[in-house]
């Protein structure tokens, strides 16, 4: 997720070997009338252990497909392994662990089979209950080249220890809410802050984005797309409105941006994105963190006069493709293979049990197989009923240089009072629309 993409030129030393070599490795494809499906997992245990296990089970049903089942190599970096094997001629028939803008640079170079061109593809949307939740991953071309698997919509951790001590009993919903806190917290507290993120707030790195400004202008612009294919389409009064609200909270010295230990934790900040992901490692280092007690969950604040119940937020979602350089008879077979896996709500179940990861699912708060899970873990619940709410990463080739310009020009000055919110979008909607062009 947080790793830079590596570049094609540094990986043609090695390209000539592997087309060499990656042929002759493969294990027949249509041996003794079994088609062979190589299925790449992504560098996670749980996720690697989830897929074997579906594979097995496909296998005892479907003994005329045989799913190998391998991690993608890390090194330098699973996009460049990925990379890697397409240029030697060697990538695998399904890959998963892909963002929407990684798959944007596969499907420009023509690597990618278009999922919705598929035979099973309705049937596997249909299937899974998926129909909003991939609708955003649609392309610019109206082509669908990822299923999502997983949809982390991202949401705003509040201390709620600390709301009530200001006389909130739930986290504010809008901008104006916010900064009422702000007031009340510098108040009462000098020492602490609102949000306090460390030095993220002034880092350009492109992936930083979509935990701060991502969540905030999907919400104050309804879901509008902010890049689509090579044009930029934000939300202009959306995206000034944001600034706005960070540079406010600025004004008000509610914003702390230089590195301090576990802000959230401590009680230093009282706001902060979170993914599910955090609690596993909270039991083990700050058991003493309960939801519902002195932390509870909410979508990303609003403008005054939208309804922050509908808002939507960034998705940290990947999912699975299909390389066009395999045979058809493996296309095939991979898209049976997946309309089972995704046919039966208890894979889901068990996926979720696994990796804690919410599965890209419509209904995933209202089915039976997920209640006895988010019972033993109740912090879970948010994030299932927001599956839908999820935008994922845009769908641009050069995401990484486009979402670098959002800190450069806009963001990161801003946090830090250097640029006025409306000079500050509109440099950066230059230089954005500048890179685009190029």
């Amino acid at each position: 997720m947080k790793k830079k993409l590596s570049i094609l030129l540094a990986l043609t030393m090695i390209a000539s070997v592997l087309a060499a070599c990656g042929k002759s490795e493969a294990p027949n494809k249509a041996a003794d009338g079994v088609t062979t499906i190589e299925f790449w997992a992504a560098p996670n245990p749980p996720q690697q252990a989830f897929w074997m296990e579906m594979a097995k089970a496909y296998e005892q049903v479907n003994p005329k497909v045989k799913v190998n089942v391998s991690a993608i190599k890390e090194s330098p970096s699973s996009e460049a392994s990925i990379q890697a094997a397409i240029a030697g001629g060697s990538a695998p028939t399904i890959s998963e662990n892909i963002n929407r803008g990684f798959a944007a640079q596969l499907a420009n170079s023509k690597a990618l089979v278009p999922l919705n061109t598929l035979p099973q593809y309705e049937e596997i949307v249909s299937g899974r209950n998926m129909k909003n939740t991939i609708e955003p991953w649609k392309f610019s071309d109206d082509n669908q080249y990822v299923i999502p698997i997983y949809s982390n919509p991202m949401l705003f951790g509040w201390r709620l220890d600390i709301l009530k001590e200001l006389g909130y009993n739930e986290p504010p919903k809008t901008y104006s809410e916010v900064l009422d806190v702000a007031k009340k917290l510098k108040a009462k507290y000098p020492d602490k802050y609102v949000w306090a993120k460390g030095a993220d707030l002034e880092d350009p790195t492109a992936w930083k984005r979509w935990f701060d400004f991502f969540m905030l202008y999907n919400a104050a612009s309804d879901g509008n797309k902010f890049i689509e294919g090579n044009n930029f389409v934000a939300d202009d009064a959306a995206g000034i409105q944001v600034l706005e609200f960070v540079d406010n909270l600025r004004k008000e010295k509610a914003i702390l941006s230089k590195n301090v230990t576990d802000p959230f934790e401590s009680g230093t900040g009282i706001f902060t994105d979170l993914g599910p992901w955090t609690f596993n490692y909270w039991k083990e280092k700050f058991p003493e963190m309960k939801y519902n007690e002195n932390f509870t969950l909410s979508l990303p604040p609003v403008p005054d006069g939208m309804n922050q119940a509908e808002a939507k937020t960034f998705s940290d979602a990947k999912g699975l493709v299909m390389f066009a350089s395999t045979p058809k008879e493996e296309q095939e077979a991979g898209a049976e293979f997946l309309k089972w896996v995704f046919s039966d709500a208890k894979n889901d179940a068990k996926w979720f049990e696994t990796t804690n990861l919410p599965p890209a699912r419509d209904d995933l708060a209202e089915l039976p197989e997920f209640k006895t899970i988010m019972e033993k873990s109740p912090e879970l619940e948010p994030y299932a009923k927001s599956v839908p709410q999820g935008i994922p990463a845009i769908d641009n080739a050069r995401y990484n240089e486009l979402q670098t310009l959002i800190g450069q020009e806009a963001f990161n000055k801003v946090v830090r009072g250097e640029i006025d919110p409306k000079t500050g979008w509109e440099n950066m909607k230059k230089a954005i629309e500048g890179e685009l062009q190029q």
